[in-house]
């Protein structure tokens, strides 16, 4: 059929130069640079519909061509057409095929169509349906997850404060049957715990999870290999299901979840949009409601609805879910520190010292905080809160450093009066006249050192003249060692050695 005025202008010219100015086809053609078959179609065109150039002229291009090319008469048929609705929804079904269902329905029908009549008109028939609807989902096969754009506000009855609730959405693609709920935001931890509750609403598991590439879930993003967080990727292996992130910005990689957005928007948002919610679980209890009325509501041109689709397609096929709800974690891929820690929320944790200066990767479920390196575990810690606190296990210390760190002051002290009385006295005087705890424990380790070194006696010899000399410091009973000032006699103390009167002496008032 012409669909264009070009057309039309030929058509009205041929009638013109033929009907009125009697020029023969072949003429008609070599003027209007056409055919003569095709003047001779348009004249025959006009014959037939009892049009000449004056009704021509007074018509309109689209009442002209109304005239001119009038529809063809439906043939009448005998066959038995199918329930197409019910076809499109079997070929949802694992297995299930067209030729399978043309041999079922024409073994039952006697006026059944041929195959390839069959195959036209479902295909005629599935074009009539919505675009993302084009697509065949196999049942028990794909879920979409996505939060939809419009938020619901919370507000805090103690302080009036307004939040706003996210609204999360999953459809599973063979029988549309949905689930909503709300969430306080779009973390990890919400995204994931709303799948959560999404496939224990569906009492089982898909084949695939298709999501957004959202931050949260997805750690590289990318148009053909996205790389899936580690907590999204555990969730995925516990419910024994795959991730297949749909590509950004192409929103046909998830339709069935960008209708169900839609329709969550319009059926169950656009209802509350006049009422106060003072929690989550407020509102939450409100979706619930209207969702039981959402999964009701009939098709409108398939057979059922949501529920009855979800019975009959979908609930069969699901993987059971596991015994254990998935318990969410926290990642994070951290450096060792050169004093064998790592860091998680401001506290120190340690690893085996070897792992110093290699990437581990961080876990924390509930109170528990574990460190994996090349996939095995090396470490465990109970999570602490305490901020620039350190958590050592030691086992993980160096050998030399285990040794310093049993070196406690009660057993410092000890040691010394092993040695003798002098030596204890020392030890007791770096313990407790240093500014700080450690540099005292510091200077015993070293007097542990020189003990070693030379002998256990003459460390006391030492320590006996540091004493009398009133310089008890580790530096004056090593110079005291090097030196051999400890085979010396003892020194006599100020009481022992009194200041001699003289008048050549100027006594401590001079000096005032």
């Amino acid at each position: 059929m012409p669909t264009n005025r070009v057309t039309m202008r030929r058509i009205r010219e041929a009638l013109r130069l033929h009907l009125q100015a009697g020029l023969s086809y072949n003429e008609v053609g070599r003027a209007l640079k056409i055919s003569k078959s095709a003047v001779g179609k348009y004249v025959s065109l006009a014959k037939v519909a009892g049009v000449d150039c004056a009704v021509a002229d007074g018509l309109s291009d689209e009442a002209l061509e109304a005239l001119l090319y009038r529809p063809a008469l439906p043939r009448s048929s005998h066959q038995l057409a199918p329930d197409f609705g019910v076809v499109h929804q079997e070929l949802k079904r694992p297995g299930v095929t067209l030729m399978l269902l043309w041999e079922e329905y024409a073994s039952a029908n006697p006026l059944a169509y041929k195959y390839t009549s069959f195959c036209i008109k479902y295909r005629e028939f599935a074009k009539t349906q919505q675009r993302s609807m084009r697509q065949v989902h196999i049942a028990g096969e794909k879920l979409f997850v996505d939060y939809a754009g419009d938020t619901v506000p919370i507000v805090d009855a103690g302080t009036g404060e307004i939040s706003r609730a996210q609204i999360f959405v999953a459809v599973l693609g063979a029988s549309n049957y949905t689930f909503v709920c709300a969430t306080p935001r779009q973390t990890t931890e919400d995204w994931i715990g709303a799948q959560v509750l999404a496939l224990e609403f569906f009492g089982g598991s898909p084949k695939l999870i298709v999501p957004d590439q959202a931050r949260a879930l997805i750690k590289t993003p990318g148009r053909y290999d996205p790389e899936p967080g580690r907590a999204y990727e555990e969730f995925a292996q516990h419910y024994s299901c795959a991730v297949l992130a749909a590509r950004p910005a192409h929103p046909r990689d998830k339709p069935k979840v960008e209708a169900a957005v839609l329709l969550v928007q319009r059926w169950i948002l656009a209802r509350l949009r006049n009422r106060q919610f003072f929690s989550l679980a407020e509102l939450n209890r409100a979706i619930a409601g209207l969702l039981v009325d959402l999964n009701q509501r009939p098709f409108k041109k398939l057979p059922g609805c949501r529920r009855s689709a979800f019975e009959q397609l979908d609930a069969p096929v699901l993987r059971p879910l596991p015994a254990e709800r998935f318990t969410i974690s926290r990642w994070k891929t951290a450096t060792v520190n050169i004093d064998y820690h790592v860091e998680f929320d401001g506290h120190y944790y340690s690893v085996p010292h070897r792992l110093v200066r290699a990437k581990v990767d961080v876990r924390v479920t509930g109170p528990l905080l574990e460190c994996f390196f090349s996939n095995q575990r090396v470490a465990s810690h109970v999570l602490s809160p305490v901020r620039g606190a350190f958590t050592t296990t030691p086992e993980h210390m160096p050998a030399s450093h285990r040794a310093h760190l049993e070196w406690t002051p009660a057993k410092l002290i000890a040691w010394g009066e092993r040695i003798g009385v002098s030596t204890a006295a020392v030890v007791t005087w770096q313990m407790t006249h240093r500014p700080h705890p450690e540099q005292g424990y510091r200077a015993c380790l070293g007097l542990l050192a020189l003990a070693r070194k030379y002998s256990g006696a003459r460390l006391e010899a030492a320590c006996t003249r540091a004493m009398a000399i009133r310089a008890p410091s580790l530096s004056s009973v090593t110079n005291i060692l090097r030196s051999g000032l400890d085979s010396q006699p003892k020194p006599l103390d100020a009481a022992d050695n009194p200041v001699v009167a003289h008048e050549n002496v100027r006594g401590p008032d001079y000096y005032h």
